[in-house]
């Protein structure tokens, strides 16, 4: 089976995929869903040590979301013929992403010096833990790991609770994002000057880099953040408070929102007190004015707040668990889950691509591939013969 485009946007490119785990896999998979013909590149069954933590079961709901759009080619690396079989492919590539420590491209010859005199256009996209050079180049790194050392975990969680690593891999996923925006943007340099080029970034920088206003409150202001819960460190009211039946989130940060807020609650009085009278000093005091504000909210219902709050133009929302999400109807209405019919005939539900081109949308179109499922087709496209195909298969080089 020929490659089946998910969108026409990114149709026109190749992007061989030679990444694991998470950071590569979440930057392809935005390729693939739209468009791009993405071929997974992996080491056939019982090669790699690790294979368990992020090949063998492809039948579960990550490694599919993860893995969607994409096609499937087995390779051995570490035979001298699997190098030839992947230098081929990197003849019509236009992308090659790779997540290895940095010294492993240079070892099997596939730094962006050797691919780049195979071909000048290709763009080679490398992930790594702590970047390509400098004194930690070399070390291992897991989502866990940057959480902690680019600060993440020391702003999550309670006061005083102690360091708390946020409940989803955002080194990972936001590495990956940054390297497709790269990637795209290295595409669209490409239609100048002609050339490709390396695009790489790291864990840690794209850690800091979502540490945003935290980082920059620090670095201009002397400003050291702290755990603050729920609470936003520079914004009040805003933050989790609890109706009668439970927590919600509410957001009346900003003058606009804290004069619409006090006239949804009815309370004149906060627009005069000294105490509240610009965003600092309610932060200031936020201990007190919390303390009036739950005293109304334990009053009614969480859906009672909501709807008066955001009919009044101030933001507000529930705390929903991950099946009460999927349940709400604007998440139904915006498509965020899709299922379709699995390569093993089951049934599998993805997550879709939360930015809309309304003319060439992204879109789901098959199921993570099974392990080397588009081998021989592939190979036969890069020029191979059915007797090379089954040569390569008997030495084990796929």
């Amino acid at each position: 089976m020929p490659a089946i485009h998910a969108s026409a946007a990114l149709q026109r490119f190749r992007v061989l995929d030679l990444s694991r785990v998470r950071s590569g896999p979440t930057c392809v998979r935005m390729l693939a869903d739209f468009g791009a013909d993405v071929i997974r590149i992996e080491p056939p069954p019982g090669i790699d040590p690790n294979e368990a933590m992020f090949a063998a079961d492809r039948w579960s709901g990550d490694f599919q979301n993860l893995n969607r759009n994409k096609r499937s080619l087995t390779l051995n690396l570490k035979k001298p013929e699997g190098a030839e079989v992947l230098k081929r492919l990197v003849k019509s590539a236009d992308v090659v992403v790779e997540n290895w420590r940095p010294d492993v491209k240079e070892r099997l010859g596939m730094d962006y010096e050797s691919l780049s005199r195979i071909n000048p256009r290709v763009i080679l996209a490398s992930i790594s833990g702590f970047g390509q050079t400098g004194p930690y180049a070399h070390r291992p790194g897991f989502d866990q790991i940057i959480q902690g050392m680019g600060g993440l975990m020391s702003v999550t969680g309670l006061p005083g609770q102690g360091p708390v690593r946020a409940g989803l891999a955002v080194s990972d996923s936001s590495t990956g994002l940054y390297v497709a925006i790269g990637i795209l943007t290295a595409l669209l340099e490409r239609e100048i000057s002609g050339k490709g080029q390396w695009v790489h970034a790291s864990l840690l920088h794209a850690q800091i880099a979502m540490m945003d206003f935290q980082g920059a409150r620090y670095l201009n202001d002397g400003d050291v953040p702290v755990q603050a819960g729920n609470d936003h460190p520079t914004s009040s009211p805003m933050g989790l408070f609890h109706a009668a039946n439970g927590p919600f989130n509410l957001g009346a940060s900003g003058e606009g929102n804290w004069q619409r807020f006090c006239a949804a609650l009815k309370q004149p009085q906060w627009l005069k007190d000294p105490d509240f009278s610009t965003e600092k000093l309610r932060v200031r005091n936020r201990g007190r004015l919390t303390k009036e504000i739950q005293e109304i909210f334990s009053t009614a219902t969480v859906e009672h707040w909501v709807k008066l709050l955001n009919e009044a133009g101030v933001p507000a929302g529930p705390v929903y668990t991950v099946p009460q999400l999927f349940e709400d109807p604007q998440v139904q209405h915006l498509g965020v889950a899709k299922k379709i019919t699995a390569w093993q005939g089951g049934d599998r539900s993805f997550i879709t691509q939360p930015v809309t081109l309304e003319r060439t949308p992204a879109d789901v179109k098959r199921s993570a591939p099974g392990w080397g499922e588009h081998t021989d087709e592939i190979l036969k496209e890069a020029g191979y013969s059915e007797d090379a195909v089954t040569s390569l298969k008997n030495s084990g080089v796929v």
